[in-house]
Formats: C-alpha cells, sequence, structure tokens
C-alpha cells in the first residue's frame, strides 16, 4: 500500500453529531449490547436500528442469559429493552412533535441467533471461539494531533461535541440535536498548516435562519471552530458555510430515516485510511468486524506512539467459524524507523504475549470487551478517544516498551 499524498494538498473529513438520524439509530444499538453484556458477559448480539418520525424499530439476532434463552424472553425483559431504547433518545435531547423520547412507536423484532451460527463462532470441547464473521479490518494511527488521529476528522468531531455540551449545558440554547460537521485542510510536507473551508450544519430553533437569530448562530459556530482550530489555521482565506441550505429547524429522524451501520468513515478515520467495510455498534465483541478493528487501532496506535512511524495501517483478516486470523498486515507509508516486515514480526510477537494472541478470545480478554462499554463510543468517533477505566481500551499506549523490546 503506498502513500497517496503529495507534498502540497487538501484533505477533508466530515463528523455527524449524537442527534444525526445514523447516530440516534448507532447509540440504541449499542445501548441494547450494553444492557446485554451487563446480565451476561458471553452474551451474542446483533441489533440493527430504524430510526423516522415517531418511530424506532429494533431487529436483529440475539441470545442473552437472564434476557433470551431457548427461543423465550424472559419476564420483563421486553419492558427494560423499551425502557433503554426511550432513555437513549432523552439523553441525546429529543422531545420535538416529530420525534419526542417518550411518545414515538416502538417495535422489538429481535429474535434467537442462529444455531448454523453458533455452532460456528462458540467454543467446544476440540476447537477455540471462532471469528462471528469473515472479513478485513484496519486499524490507522497518525501523529497529527495528540490522540494520534487524522487532524481534519479530529477537529470535526471536535467542533461537534462543543456543540452538544453546549447545547446540554444551556450555554447554546438556540441548538438543537441534529448536526454535521466537515473540516478540509491543507498539508504540506505531509503536516496540516491552515483550514481552507468549514462546513458546520446544525438544527436550530425556530427564529434561527433570519435576521438577528441567524446572525447570532453563526458568530457562536465560528466562536467554537477558532478555539477549537490551532492558532493560525483560520484565516480570511478559509471559506465558511454555516447552515448553507439555509433553515434547518426540520431534523434528526423527523427529518431523515436512520439506519446503524451507516456513518462508519465517521466512526473510524474520516476517509485517511482504509476501512474494511463492516459497521461497529450493535455487535458484540465476538464479531471481529468491532473487536478486531479496535484490536488494529490499539496496535497502530502503539506502534506511532512508541516513535517506529509517524503513520501506521495494519489489515487483519478473518474466516467465520476460524479462530486466527488469516493475515497480519503492517504498513508505515515510509515513515517507519524499522522495516515494515520487522514491524509486523514485532507486532504480532507482542499481540500474542499481552493479548494471548488476535483470535476472537484473545482480543475479547486482552482489551477486557466483554463489558458495557459501548454506548459512548458511538457518537464522535470510535477512535481518538480517552482510555479512562474499562471504557475505550483500545486506546490505551501500554504497548510502547514491549514493541520496543521486540525490535531491540
Amino acid at each position: 500500500m503506498s502513500d497517496f499524498r503529495r507534498s502540497d494538498y487538501l484533505f477533508t473529513s466530515e463528523s455527524v453529531s449524537e442527534g444525526h438520524p445514523d447516530k440516534v439509530a448507532d447509540q440504541i444499538s449499542d445501548a441494547i449490547v450494553d444492557l446485554f453484556l451487563s446480565k451476561d458477559p458471553e452474551a451474542r448480539i446483533a441489533c440493527e436500528t430504524l430510526t423516522t418520525t415517531q418511530l424506532v424499530v429494533l431487529a436483529g439476532e440475539i441470545r442473552c442469559k437472564g434476557v433470551y434463552e431457548n427461543g423465550a424472553w424472559a419476564a420483563g425483559a421486553k419492558e427494560e429493552i423499551e425502557a433503554v431504547v426511550r432513555a437513549t433518545v432523552k439523553r441525546i435531547g429529543y422531545e420535538q412533535d416529530g420525534f419526542h423520547w417518550e411518545s414515538f412507536r416502538f417495535e422489538n423484532n429481535l429474535h434467537g441467533q442462529s444455531q448454523h451460527i453458533a455452532q460456528g463462532v462458540d467454543a467446544g470441547d476440540n476447537k477455540d471461539e471462532g471469528a462471528g464473521d469473515q472479513g478485513i479490518m484496519f486499524g490507522f494511527a497518525t501523529d497529527e494531533t495528540p490522540d494520534l488521529m487524522p487532524a481534519t476528522l479530529y477537529y470535526s468531531h471536535k467542533i461537534l461535541e462543543r456543540l452538544a455540551a453546549d447545547r446540554h449545558s444551556g450555554a447554546a440554547p438556540f441548538l438543537e440535536p441534529d448536526a454535521k460537521s466537515q473540516v478540509t485542510l491543507r498539508y504540506v510536507d505531509g503536516k496540516p498548516v491552515a483550514a481552507t473551508a468549514i462546513v458546520v450544519s446544525t438544527q436550530h430553533k425556530a427564529g434561527y435562519d433570519t435576521g438577528a437569530g441567524e446572525a447570532e448562530l453563526h458568530a457562536y459556530v465560528k466562536r467554537v471552530v477558532d478555539e477549537i482550530l490551532p492558532e493560525g489555521f483560520l484565516s480570511d482565506a478559509t471559506a465558511w458555510h454555516i447552515n448553507p441550505t439555509g433553515s434547518f429547524e426540520i431534523g434528526g429522524p423527523d427529518g431523515d430515516a436512520g439506519l446503524t451501520g451507516r456513518k462508519i468513515i465517521v466512526d473510524t478515520y474520516g476517509g485517511a485510511a482504509p476501512h474494511g467495510g463492516g459497521a461497529f455498534s450493535g455487535k458484540d465483541p465476538t464479531k471481529v468486524d468491532r473487536s478486531a478493528a479496535y484490536v488494529s487501532r490499539y496496535l497502530a496506535k502503539n506502534v506511532v506512539a512508541a516513535g517506529l512511524a509517524s503513520r501506521c495501517t495494519i489489515q487483519l483478516s478473518y474466516a467465520i467459524g476460524v479462530a486466527r486470523p488469516l493475515s497480519l498486515y503492517v504498513d508505515t507509508a515510509g515513515t517507519g524507523t524499522v522495516d515494515d516486515a520487522a514491524l509486523e514480526a514485532a507486532v504480532a510477537k507482542v499481540a500474542e504475549e499481552k493479548l494471548g494472541g488476535l483470535t476472537p478470545k484473545g482480543i475479547r480478554l486482552g482489551l477486557g470487551l466483554n463489558k458495557p462499554i459501548y454506548q459512548p463510543s458511538a457518537a464522535y468517533g470510535h477512535f481518538g478517544r480517552k482510555a479512562e477505566g474499562e471504557f475505550f481500551p483500545w486506546e490505551r499506549t501500554d504497548l510502547v516498551d514491549a514493541l520496543k523490546a521486540a525490535l531491540a
């Protein structure tokens, strides 16, 4: 894989807020994952969510002790699921005529996991736990930002996180939950140096699309962006597009249907690195779409944190029902301090020693993924977050010394 970058170029990434309809769906799906894992760490969950005007629909396959076993629901389980879904929408902040946490119609179409899938995935007397599906997964890290993420995506996320925080605190009472951002940066010699375009579209209360209200909203957005971007990135040459379509009063699931897994580039690296194609939200950690993407990021981040490269991409591949990955690939795009093949061997060695290998079980146990830790990941990116307690363990940089020792 060669590095696509030139010495001077523009690159763009987008983000969407927690109130974007697709992100509402992602957060609901991950709230269900967390609910089930809180009951049974070995639960199997594949939960998809549809949101639209005054409607939330769940569909998918599950298996969970104390919730759904042997084809039957436990007493009160359906009611608890609905309560979790409504609480998630309430936390996001939807209390609108077209989508209200208390009054939307709810359908639960979850059902038992296929036995044909279970027999390939579950561990047995003569086999280790297999991957929950075939596929390719990528992890990536770059030294462009303190969190070792692509700068365009990093700042796109930060803008919307600030808007949401101000909305929740009351500092920006004119904002509603749905929003999108897009940041275009100029890169010189591989480093971001200036913002050439900023796009922010945010749902707002009535009266903030004309006159003084519009001016207040625009000034607020510009102030937030100025506080978030590095000093000197904004200039008179920066193009601004704030609510470029005009009014944005109708938003969220009332304005556009939402589905789990439709914002996978927002979830990962903003287009700055490959994506395997599989979504994360709504899946338990036996699904390598999720867990292997997390461990790939974990390994790539530690490579960059160790100073072994300024940019690192890692690919893993799996077959359904097969425990060990079919391949491991490391590419530093010419920025590595050692040969990529040597780094590949070191990564494999450290993963075996520190995680117990790159099998689904090794990843789950090594990173502590069998816990209700997923809903916070379902908005503002799964990567580039702060590892705190049990949350975001794939963002730790505790393999740095081991990687250096393996290459000594």
